[in-house]
């Protein structure tokens, strides 16, 4: 007894129930997450092979002879793409791979029903002219490729928007067959959106994975290394690894040092002796620049042995000497010579000698 062909319809529902699933899961790295991913890559391209076996969707159609239930099947290509990218493995280059030729299939049948806007159609052209430089703002001008990432990001988002509006009201959508469609058409736009930008970022891994050296054969990846090939030397003992190991070093140090004429025959270094091996290890950890020698103290002491510091000078060279009382003589010259010095202030006014800048 063989088991009924499913319907396209179950096979669908299924599919979507694990992508919910994997949607509301955190842990992308866990085995239940990717067994999850691979079993809903499965589920839809079941769903892909029941409408190409059944020509749900024909060349020959339009958009307006396609059902309102069946709009959503013309996304079957891209939930397969968006699963091919969260596989994690070895295999990430052949993923990518099969991810862009997914989302290729995806827009080619949007372009067949002329369900592409004008940019879109105009990316799409551009994607299939170069698929590995794609990019959703190719112009050069550091300011246009802001523009129009900009533009692209508020369209993404109204989208987004209308979609989560249309979403939250069921109830609208359930006697409203042209409300379903709507939400159809812009669930497909906004995934659209996002195809773009996924193309954009698959060509720039690709791009870095081609630059990757090549992986070693499976049979050879897991082969335990022989002595020589853990030290890093070849069958002749030759080795390029500059930190070789203990013994390598060792063996490399023994035998005579020059040979009969004088010849070097292994490496050495030249080290001093006495004091100044000390002084060279006590310079190490010292600061670049020069550290003093002698305190200030020290430096003024000598300074002053050496006849280069006068003393005198401060506050109290300052203070003037005071004339005795007593001494009549010598208050009269201290008079006069005020007074002198007065007279001389008012025939001289400030600034009476400068005659230059005088008109």
């Amino acid at each position: 007894m063989t088991d009924e062909p499913r319907s396209l319809r179950s096979v669908y529902d299924e599919a979507e129930q694990k992508r919910s699933k994997i949607e509301r899961s955190f842990d992308s790295n866990s085995a239940t997450f990717q067994e999850n991913v691979l079993a809903a890559i499965q589920l839809y391209e079941q769903c892909a092979s029941i409408a190409d076996r059944i020509s749900l969707f024909s060349p020959n159609e339009s958009l307006e002879d396609i059902g309102t239930a069946d709009l959503q099947y013309l996304l079957l290509n891209h939930r397969i793409a968006e699963l091919l990218l969260r596989i994690n493995g070895r295999e990430r280059k052949a993923n990518l791979q099969r991810a862009q030729k997914s989302y290729e299939q995806y827009l080619k049948k949007l372009d067949n029903y002329d369900m592409l806007g004008k940019s879109d159609a105009a990316l799409f052209e551009q994607y299939q002219e170069s698929p590995n430089t794609f990019s959703t703002a190719s112009t050069t001008d550091a300011t246009a490729r802001r523009d129009a990432k900009i533009k692209r990001f508020k369209e993404e988002k109204a989208l987004k928007q209308k979609l989560e509006y249309m979403q939250r009201n069921p109830s609208a959508l359930q006697n409203d067959e042209q409300a379903g469609r709507d939400l159809q058409l812009t669930n497909i736009a906004f995934c659209t959106h996002q195809t773009f930008q996924a193309l954009e970022s698959i060509g720039q891994e690709l791009h870095i994975l081609s630059l990757a050296p090549p992986s070693p054969p499976p049979d050879q990846a897991h082969q335990p290394l022989d002595a020589r090939q853990r030290d890093g030397r070849e069958a002749g003992g030759y080795s390029d690894r500059l930190d070789g190991s203990r013994s390598q070093l060792s063996a490399g140090m023994r035998g005579p040092l020059l040979d009969g004429k004088g010849k070097p025959l292994r490496p050495f270094t030249l080290t001093a002796g006495g004091s100044k091996r000390q002084e060279f290890q006590n310079g190490v950890f010292r600061p670049d620049h020069s550290l003093p020698t002698m305190s200030i103290d020290e430096y003024l002491e000598e300074e002053r042995k050496r006849g280069g510091m006068i003393d005198g000078g401060g506050p109290q060279s300052q203070v003037q000497a005071q004339v005795d009382e007593d001494d009549i003589e010598a208050a009269d010259r201290a008079t006069m010579k005020a007074r002198d010095w007065d007279e001389y202030v008012e025939a001289n006014p400030k600034g009476s000698g400068n005659t230059i800048n005088r008109g």
